[in-house]
């Protein structure tokens, strides 16, 4: 088995309790594309987290849970105000704008998160035919910087949505992080705080495949069930992505998870702290830590354990841990980073 790296928790394995009730769920035959036992009790639990109310339909991938949500609440005349560094205007190709036909108005952001005054100087000429009618907020929780919105500047965000008339759309690829991070149950900083649809992540947070789109107004949820199908996200044999969040939702596996991830960057914030030729970039909210590092070092320490470099005109790097991090991996990355600063 490869050694563990700081690349992603992407690059995690599955979680042994999730690998588990997928062999459960391997038995014998069941009914597709939802109608099974395991998505019932799936939904049960997503609803016993977020209310009765909620409609929650599952999807392979991140990608195709944001995008098509985002799909969900627009036509091709809107636009979608996001920060610049969101995963929807960077590292989803132009996934976003082909299926919802929208434009993209990228936000600049020095920690990951965007605010209220910077929108509003976004959401221009309305009712202009000639102008993209802006339609929804998206953020990030965790931010692509692990940085994590407070429940109150959610809020905010929600207020300048619901002033023009917008949605508000939370991509929660690592939204188990946040909450640990902020202590807070998750209906506390998504559907209190005014979110209208959410990306629930499960890849992330020790799954195999599989993510949730969560509608808190059940209304737009209404043409979903066609949207996904026609986005090719409608699982056949559902059970499998079904059972992974039964198990993520037990036994607070998703908060001991993402808790582990989280204690796990905190540590290696320390340890790097001490080390003179680093410096740390952002607030180390969540499970990933971003730091300057000396060019020289990188390749290096990419072999001892790989890493992504974030900015290669600054040489800030990213360093991500996950369910699976130890603290063995913290003391062989940071005993080797010392050594190569020392030379």
């Amino acid at each position: 088995m490869s050694k563990n790296t700081f690349a992603s928790d992407n690059y995690a394995g599955v979680h042994p309790e999730i690998m588990e009730a997928l062999q459960r769920a391997n038995q014998g035959h069941t009914a597709s594309y939802g109608a099974d036992e395991h998505t019932t009790s799936a939904v049960k639990k997503f609803k016993s987290f977020f209310g009765d109310s909620i409609e929650v339909f599952f999807a392979y991938n991140g990608t195709g849970a944001n995008v098509l949500g985002l799909q969900a609440l627009t036509q091709s005349f809107h636009s979608i105000l996001c920060s610049e560094l969101a995963h929807i205007n960077v590292d989803e190709s132009t996934a976003p704008e082909k299926f919802t036909g929208c434009k993209l108005i990228p936000v600049p952001t020095q920690n990951g998160k965007i605010y209220p005054d910077q929108l509003e100087a976004r959401i221009l000429r309305l009712d202009d035919q000639h102008h993209p009618q802006a339609k929804v907020i998206s953020i990030s929780q965790t931010t692509e910087y692990a940085t994590v919105y407070s429940i109150d500047e959610i809020k905010a965000l929600s207020a300048v949505a619901k002033k023009y008339d917008l949605y508000l759309h939370m991509d929660g690829s690592r939204i188990s992080n946040a909450a640990v991070s902020l202590n807070k149950d998750f209906v506390s900083f998504t559907r209190d705080a005014g979110v209208d649809v959410l990306s629930f992540g499960g890849t992330k947070n020790g799954m195999m495949f599989g993510e949730a789109v969560i509608f808190f107004r059940p209304e737009i949820a209404r043409y979903f069930k066609f949207i996904r199908k026609q986005g090719m996200q409608l699982h056949s044999k559902m059970r499998f992505i079904s059972a992974q969040f039964d198990a993520l939702l037990s036994n607070d596996l998703w908060k001991r998870s993402a808790a582990h991830a989280n204690k796990m960057a905190k540590m290696l914030e320390q340890e790097l702290k001490k080390i003179t030729t680093i410096k740390i970039t952002q607030s180390v909210d969540a499970n990933g830590i971003f730091a300057l590092m000396p060019p020289a070092i990188i390749p290096e320490l990419q072999k001892e354990c790989f890493f992504y470099i974030w900015n290669e005109k600054t040489s800030e790097v990213r360093l991500m841990c996950s369910f699976d991090t130890t603290e063995d991996d913290i003391s062989n990355f940071t005993k080797k980073l010392r050594e190569l600063s020392a030379g």
